[in-house]
């Protein structure tokens, strides 16, 4: 048994070794190294390459190929969530399922680089340490911003400078309005977490001030929506200012999630349900 008392010896010596102690050897954490400049510009412009700053570009040829068409942006019309398989329910469904699904895809590869160098979900406020904080500023946010927003829209599209923005065209069918739910809620967790948590919080690491960045937020903000005209745009840079300076003094993309969302979801379904019923809410034909 001596070859087993010799066995036993060095394994002791190892986990004094590797954990300063006897007992189970556990690994040390390791420590974050310091990611370089050079990779966080590569990340930015890629994940943006991959997401909201394609869809700006996209955006952009819209915009100019309605300003050629001949007609007013005001008799063009923008539409949101509408069928991907007209006539086939369940097709549409599936569809619908899955460019939801894949529109979060954006949100889990920058969570996955804010781990990585150190920062976290919690980095941006995107936990669960202050939900009811979190609510009542997203609610109260909603109520002023999305309040506004819909008379800003109403004035631009009077003035010509706006398509009609049709929130949803989805068919009578049992899954129309959760599926809308879902679309508010992958909209709000993929412009904030995107637009105001990852890309401030790596433009500071960049050494970019305070105001530049904000700026910089809120014109890749409006750049997404200048399909809707440019009445979209200038809201948007708007709504881009005031929810990027929140973050800015919050640190918490948490209430910008729960604003955005609110103000998807009225937008969305009050749509559905008030569209051709009152005469103030633009509509499609």
């Amino acid at each position: 048994m001596r070859w087993l008392r010799l066995w036993d010896a060095d394994s002791m010596a190892d986990d004094v070794t590797t954990s300063g102690r006897t007992g189970t050897a556990r690994p040390a954490a390791a420590a974050v190294a310091p990611v370089p400049r050079r990779w966080l510009v590569q990340e930015v412009w890629l994940v943006f390459a991959l997401s909201l700053g394609a869809s700006g570009l996209r955006a952009l040829i819209h915009l100019i190929a309605d300003l050629t068409s001949g007609a007013p942006l005001n008799a063009q019309t923008a539409l949101l969530n509408g069928s991907q398989a007209p006539g086939r329910p369940w097709l549409d469904l599936g569809l619908q399922l899955t460019s939801l699904a894949l529109g979060v895809v954006p949100v889990l590869l920058v969570l996955h680089f804010l781990s990585r160098s150190g920062d976290g979900p919690d980095g941006i406020g995107l936990d669960a340490r202050q939900p009811v904080r979190d609510a009542l500023r997203g609610m109260g946010l909603a109520a002023v911003v999305g309040g506004s927003g819909l008379l800003f829209y109403l004035a631009a599209h009077a003035t010509g400078v706006n398509l009609t923005v049709v929130p949803e065209a989805l068919p009578h069918a049992w899954w129309r309005y959760p599926v809308l739910v879902l679309s508010a809620l992958q909209n709000a967790v993929l412009e904030e977490v995107l637009v105001a948590g990852y890309l401030l919080i790596r433009l500071r690491r960049l050494g970019w001030s305070d105001n530049r960045s904000l700026l910089a937020s809120a014109i890749l903000r409006g750049s997404y929506h200048l399909y809707q005209g440019f009445g979209g745009f200038l809201g948007n840079v708007v709504m881009g200012l005031v929810f990027g300076r929140l973050f800015q003094r919050w640190g918490r993309t948490g209430p910008l999630i729960v604003a955005h969302f609110l103000m998807d979801l009225v937008a969305f379904v009050g749509y559905a349900l008030l569209a051709g019923h009152v005469s103030w809410l633009p509509s499609a034909g």
